[in-house]
């Protein structure tokens, strides 16, 4: 196993423990990957949603990963679960808030996070993409775009999540090379974010290729991930929808790690899996609750990529 750190794989995340979590019917129509809440009741729903962060948290810290928990006791925001589209933070002090889709999810954002991001690690400047909501501009953070840290490439799929304008903006400010493209489930729908179609780590990318629209652009994408040594790990549309590509690598106390849902590593091949364990060991995470909501457990975990203090 290989031990070195990388600038993919943070070794600190930000978690949002949720004491009213319901999926949230204000992104239902264009999140394919969602469940309906009808007929359960909800009290059970938010306490086996606040047991599972709970020990998702508890695991990663078990392993060397620090996790800062943050409470939402409010019930305006049912996704506040996914911190990860609302801000995101860069080698060299720097972190960006998001313009969110849904009007439920832009409660979202807190001052307690970003003020204890300036406490405890270096940050030298917030810029805040906000106010494009007013003219209907949205770029919904590492959720929209998967990125490449090592190669300085955002990934996005083309959807109302993720404008084109704010992603070159984004790109700008941030020293990435946009890479957009188009990208539909098996039922012609677009994929509403990006992190559950791919992810990258240091060494590999699991990426579900069949639903990227274009051949010429899904051969350019295949090719770019090659060229930078890493091995491409081919999902089914059937492994995408039970988020086996929702994954995320972090650093740990005793080298890199893949963290990824109970629900997503059932769903992998012996094969897929004996690549992955080549490099990093696969860390389940038991959440099936919060995947009611569309999303798993890269959305889950904000990571932070700053120096600490």
């Amino acid at each position: 196993m290989i031990h070195r750190s990388s600038i993919q794989a943070p070794g600190a995340v930000v978690i949002i423990r949720p004491h009213h979590f319901s999926p949230n019917q204000e992104t239902a129509s264009d999140n394919a990957y969602q469940r309906s809440a009808v007929g359960w009741d909800l009290k059970v729903v938010a306490q086996a949603a606040y047991n599972e962060v709970t020990m998702a948290a508890t695991t990663l810290e078990e392993h060397g990963v620090t996790a800062h928990i943050f409470e939402d006791e409010t019930t305006e925001t049912p996704d506040s679960v996914f911190p990860n589209n609302w801000f995101s933070t860069h080698a060299g002090g720097h972190v960006a808030l998001y313009p969110m889709y849904a009007r439920n999810r832009r409660k979202e954002r807190r001052q307690d996070v970003i003020e204890m991001l300036k406490q405890y690690y270096r940050v030298q400047d917030v810029i805040d993409y906000s106010g494009l909501e007013q003219d209907n501009i949205f770029l919904e953070g590492t959720g929209a775009m998967v990125l490449d840290h090592i190669d300085r490439v955002a990934y996005a799929i083309k959807s109302n999540r993720t404008d084109p304008l704010a992603l070159e903006r984004f790109c700008t400010h941030f020293n990435f090379e946009p890479m957009a493209f188009e990208a539909k489930d098996a039922n012609g729908v677009a994929v509403y974010h990006t992190n559950v179609l791919m992810c990258i780590t240091t060494d590999f990318v699991l990426i579900g290729l069949g639903m990227i629209s274009c051949p010429d652009r899904r051969q350019e994408i295949v090719r770019r991930f090659e060229q930078s040594g890493r091995e491409v790990i081919a999902l089914s549309d059937q492994q995408i929808a039970n988020f086996a590509a929702n994954a995320i690598e972090l650093q740990g106390a005793t080298g890199r790690l893949l963290a990824l849902s109970a629900r997503a590593y059932n769903v992998l091949t012996l094969p897929q899996k004996a690549i992955i364990e080549r490099t990093v060991p696969l860390v389940p995470l038991h959440v099936p609750t919060i995947e009611m909501a569309g999303g798993s457990v890269r959305c889950m975990l904000a990571g932070i990529h700053l120096s600490a203090r």
